[in-house]
């Protein structure tokens, strides 16, 4: 597996495929972006995202190029901290070990390229399968913020997660 640069023209197409119903939607963006998600307002989104905290959005691909994953990636230089946002691997491959090995490809650049001293990022408590993944690839729980997000009549809490440099 690879990390690069999202490229719109390229990449986006098998990002939508991956978020395919409503619920998947929010546990992903926290409804920050439309649903359905539509290229001019994902694309509009990342770029105001760039402009206002520096994020960068990257995939994950296997060795072919084909895309398995997508994330941002952003640094605050106040507490040279790194977070991760919009972390998505492709539906088909949940479960195989894509998400752990493109957090580690994700953590590596952080802490050797970007040179953080710790990653963070948040998670809502009831998305269990990306909690776990994130566990693996080092992420440990700094604290939980109760019932932070209305999804229908349901109240998600919101993990805050964080992995320090090695």
């Amino acid at each position: 597996m690879r990390i690069r640069p999202y490229i719109p023209g390229k990449d986006y197409e098998a990002l939508a495929r991956w978020i395919d119903n409503e619920k998947v939607h929010a546990l992903w963006c926290a409804n920050l972006l439309p649903c359905p998600l539509t290229p001019e307002s994902f694309h509009d989104f990342l770029t105001a995202s760039s402009m206002t905290w520096t994020d960068s959005a990257f995939v994950a691909t296997e060795n072919s190029g084909e895309v398995r994953g997508f994330f941002c990636y952003g640094v605050n230089l106040k507490d040279n901290t790194g977070f991760l946002k919009f972390v998505i691997v492709d539906s088909s491959r949940r479960g195989m070990g894509y998400g752990t090995e493109m957090l580690r490809l994700a953590l590596r650049y952080a802490f050797e390229i970007t040179g953080v001293k710790a990653v963070l990022l948040n998670v809502f408590d009831e998305n269990t399968a990306a909690k776990q993944c994130y566990k693996k690839a080092g992420f440990v729980e700094r604290r939980t913020d109760r019932n932070v997000f209305a999804y229908g009549d349901e109240l998600w809490s919101r993990c805050n997660m964080i992995v320090s440099g090695r």
